[in-house]
């Protein structure tokens, strides 16, 4: 039987509950525990996957195909094990099933309620997997006090309950505001936001308290004083440079003794911080630098593109080097020549996206880099975008284009050399798909098998010709247009095992130019970087040497 630690959150949201949670159970594993990481999002849409990257960053796909949290992203990159549905849930989720088994009579006719029917269908996601690991840790996102979190939190106060004491704890972050007219820590929001918690019969058992200032002993008792907490279990989490920092410093300041305190396991097994030392070596001590432009349509915010950030970050350590990344709005290249803006970068990737906007711009990108020949990796909407530029500037086919931007017109406007795959293999069956269905959750998601062709770059890279990765589009390159192309000298170097549809590219005549329907970055770790991202960053440092 698992144990349960609940990750709660106050005073302002972003205080980084994920990040503390991931470098939890990262520091879990270093004690010899096994983990799994979860969470529960109080927002009432079904999943992310049709939410704005601006309203809510990144979506992060699993293997098992689930949109969720990009805090999943989080999760997997610090313990490296891999998410799965059951392990994202929201209110919007609970809500459709609890409205479903309503009508299919499964409630016997009984009003529904949010006590006991929407409670219960939370604790039993809960309970899901409850003897695979040591520990499960739920973080539950927003606030504590936000009216739309209340049903999980009581949720929470019911399974706490009815587990074995001992079996459950809760931590709590909360933020340490500074007054830089009196020179003061607060710690008045902390004990308000404590205060809220017990007023729905939740206790914490550990808190963390964000600060942008050292946090004085006497200030590290008064909380704990007025929180009932142990003074021990009052953990400080400064601001860090890096967030793969965050385990070491969280041990440092006691994070992981103090839940294993809680949990009364004494004596504890002694921590083996070897990979953390070995990732902050890497990125603390670089031999170098490279600049990569990332060509995207949401680069005004980063968060779209934090798993990109990150396997970026992770490359530049598989090769001892900072990777600057620079983000460029692609509807600049629809007005303006590349050559000012990208000429001093040693790379370029394209990352994914929908829909017309900033296309061209991408597409011009794709084409400057394949004609300087600098490294060039574009991923899902980024590989199509460099097939349609191959397709009008090498194979001549002028008016090349996607069937999505057609769609999105009301009108024909191009020859689709990408178009909507209207039924595909996925495990036994058969999948369809129309251009009318919901949007959400009609893609192509989840980890897909592709063979690669021996010989080609990327089975070099990956060192094999069978390869599974993650995908999330509803578009797909044509594979008819496959020898028109290859004639010109691009290379479809991987295929799905029925070769039908094209998963990778690549240029035969450039040093190194691929393009990917899947998303690699969804599986990068800083102690095992994604193999794509690994030798991306090696070209870029082969042409910053050339410079």
């Amino acid at each position: 039987m698992a144990r349960y630690i609940f990750i709660t959150g106050g005073v302002v949201s972003s205080l980084g509950k994920g990040l503390a949670s991931a470098a939890l159970g990262a520091l879990l594993q270093a004690r010899g525990f096994t983990v799994r990481l979860r969470k529960l999002d109080p927002y009432l849409n079904v999943d992310p996957g049709t939410m704005s990257p601006f309203e809510h960053g990144e979506v992060f796909v699993t293997d098992d195909g689930a949109e969720t949290d990009l805090d999943l992203g989080h999760y997997e990159r610090f313990t490296g094990v891999p998410a799965r549905k059951t392990d994202s849930i929201s209110s919007g989720r609970i809500y459709s099933n609890v409205l479903e088994k309503e009508r299919r009579g499964d409630y016997l006719g009984k009003t529904i309620q949010v006590v006991p029917h929407v409670t219960n269908e939370i604790k039993d996601f809960l309970r899901i997997g409850d003897d695979e690991v040591d520990f499960m840790l739920c973080e539950i996102g927003g606030t504590v006090g936000d009216i739309e979190g209340l049903p999980f939190f009581e949720a929470i106060r019911q399974f706490i309950h009815e587990r074995p004491r001992g079996q459950c704890i809760l931590m709590h972050l909360t933020l340490l505001p500074y007054l830089a007219a009196s020179g003061e820590l607060k710690t008045k929001p902390t004990q308000h936001s404590v205060k809220e918690l017990q007023s729905i019969g939740l206790a914490p058992d550990v808190l963390v308290c964000r600060s942008e200032h050292p946090i004085p002993e006497k200030e590290i008792a008064k909380i704990a004083l007025f929180c009932n907490v142990r003074p021990d279990a009052v953990i400080p989490a400064y601001d860090l440079k890096t967030i793969y920092q965050a385990p070491l410093a969280y041990h440092q300041e006691g994070l992981d003794q103090a839940v294993l305190d809680a949990f009364g396991i004494n004596p504890a097994p002694r921590p083996n911080l070897a990979r953390w030392e070995d990732v902050m070596d890497r990125l603390t001590h670089p031999e170098g630098m490279v600049r990569v432009a990332i060509v995207g349509k949401y680069t005004q915010l980063e968060d779209a593109y934090k798993s990109i950030a990150e396997a970026l970050t992770h490359g530049g350590m598989a090769n001892r080097v900072k990777v600057k990344a620079e983000w460029i709005d692609a509807e600049i290249f629809e007005r303006e020549d590349p050559t000012p803006r990208l000429e001093g970068f040693h790379a370029i990737l394209v990352p994914g996206g929908f829909g017309e906007r900033g296309t061209e711009g991408k597409i011009r990108a794709a084409q400057w880099a394949r004609e300087k020949k600098i490294p060039y990796l574009g991923i899902c909407l980024g590989m199509q975008m460099a097939v349609i530029e191959a397709a009008r500037n090498m194979a001549g086919i002028k008016d090349a284009g996607s069937e999505e931007f057609d769609h999105e017109a009301g009108g024909k406007r191009f020859t689709p050399v990408v178009y909507l795959l209207k039924e595909w293999i996925q495990g036994n069956h058969v999948v369809e798909r129309k251009l009318g269905d919901d949007k959400g959750g009609t893609m192509r998601l989840g980890a897909y098998d592709a063979r690669l062709v021996p010989d080609s770059l990327v089975a070099k890279i990956y060192g094999s010709t069978r390869i599974e990765e993650r995908h999330r589009h509803r578009y797909e390159v044509d594979g008819k247009y496959r020898e028109q192309l290859e004639a010109c000298g691009m290379v479809f170097s991987g295929l799905s095992p029925d070769g039908r549809l094209p998963e990778i590219v690549e240029h035969k005549d450039h040093p190194w130019f691929v393009g990917v329907q899947f998303h690699p970055e969804l599986k990068s770790k800083p102690f095992a970087p994604h193999p794509l991202f690994a030798d991306f960053v090696r070209a870029a440092v082969e042409v910053s040497r050339l410079v």
